[in-house]
C-alpha cells in the first residue's frame, strides 16, 4: 500500500487539482525533480493570490489542452507575466459541446438515455483511446518541447483529469516512471478538494439528485479502466511503449534522454 505523505500543496482558491508530480519513482531507481512538471484544472478562475503563487513557480510554458468549447465556457486563463501560453487541444468542440450542453442542461430522462447503462463510462474509454491514437502530433510537440527548454511547465485542461492526465502520464511513461505511480498519481484526481465542481442550469435539489450525480459520475470520475485502456490502446496500435514513443510521438533516444536530464533527479 502506498505510503499517505502529509499534503504541502497550497490552498488555491480558484484554481483545482493543482500539484506538483515531483516524487515519482522511475523504474531505474531516479525521481522526477520537484519544481519542474506541475498539472491542474483550468487557470481561468485563478484569485490574485492564486497567480500571485502560480509566478513563484517560474513556470517556462502552461500546456493548455482545453478546446474553443472549454475556453468559451469557462473563459481564457489569467496571464502570468513571462509565462509561454500553448493551446493544443486535445479534444474537438464539434464533438463535445453538444454534449457538455446536455450534461449542464438535460432533463432526467436525456441523462439516462445518454449515460446509463454503463454508456456513460464507455464514452470516457472511447475518448481516453482516441486522444491516444489520434493526437500523437499534439502528444509529440509538448515531449519535445519539455526536452528543449519548457520546463518548469504546467499541463491543465478543464479538470485537469482527463486530458492533461493523460499528457502527463505520457509524459511520465518517457522519464521510465512506474506504472503503478503513474496510476497512483492519475487517481489523486478523485480527492475531493481536487473535482470538478458539477455545473447544473438547473439549481434545485432535482438539479442535483442523487440519481442525477451517479449518472453524470463517470464523467468527472478518474477510474483506473480510463488510463488502462489508454496504455491498451498503445500496446494494440504499437505494440509497446518503446515503439509508441519513437514511432508514435517520433522521440529519439537521444531527445529522451535530454528529456529525462531536464526532469528527473
Amino acid at each position: 500500500m502506498t505510503q499517505q505523505v502529509p499534503s504541502t500543496e497550497p490552498e488555491l482558491a480558484g484554481v483545482r487539482n493543482f500539484r506538483d508530480v515531483g516524487g515519482l519513482p522511475t523504474a531505474d531507481g531516479r525521481r522526477v525533480r520537484h519544481g519542474v512538471l506541475f498539472r491542474s484544472g483550468h487557470l481561468a478562475h485563478a484569485t490574485d493570490e492564486d497567480a500571485a503563487f502560480l509566478s513563484s513557480l517560474k513556470l517556462h510554458t502552461i500546456f493548455d489542452f482545453r478546446n474553443a468549447a472549454d475556453q468559451k465556457l469557462e473563459g481564457p486563463d489569467v496571464e502570468l507575466p513571462g509565462v509561454r501560453n500553448v493551446n493544443l487541444p486535445l479534444s474537438d468542440p464539434a464533438d463535445g459541446s453538444e454534449f457538455w450542453k446536455m450534461v449542464r442542461d438535460g432533463e432526467i430522462e436525456q441523462l439516462r438515455a445518454i449515460l446509463g447503462e454503463g454508456k456513460a463510462a464507455h464514452r470516457m474509454i472511447m475518448s481516453y483511446r482516441t486522444i491516444v491514437k489520434e493526437r500523437t502530433d499534439e502528444h509529440s510537440r509538448v515531449l519535445h518541447s519539455l526536452a528543449e527548454d519548457s520546463v518548469p511547465a504546467l499541463m491543465h485542461c478543464a479538470a485537469g483529469k482527463d486530458r492533461a492526465g493523460l499528457s502527463i502520464a505520457v509524459t511520465l511513461l518517457a522519464l521510465g516512471v512506474e506504472r503503478e505511480a503513474i496510476l497512483a498519481d492519475y487517481l489523486e484526481s478523485n480527492a475531493t478538494h481536487r473535482r470538478y465542481k458539477v455545473r447544473r442550469s438547473d439549481k434545485s435539489s432535482a438539479g442535483y439528485s442523487p440519481e442525477v450525480m451517479e449518472l453524470l459520475g463517470p464523467l468527472f470520475d478518474a477510474r483506473a479502466e480510463y488510463l488502462a485502456a489508454a496504455l491498451e490502446t498503445i500496446e494494440e496500435n504499437w505494440g509497446g511503449v518503446d515503439t509508441y514513443l519513437e514511432q508514435g510521438l517520433k522521440l529519439t533516444p537521444e531527445t529522451r534522454e535530454r528529456l529525462r536530464g531536464r526532469l528527473l533527479d
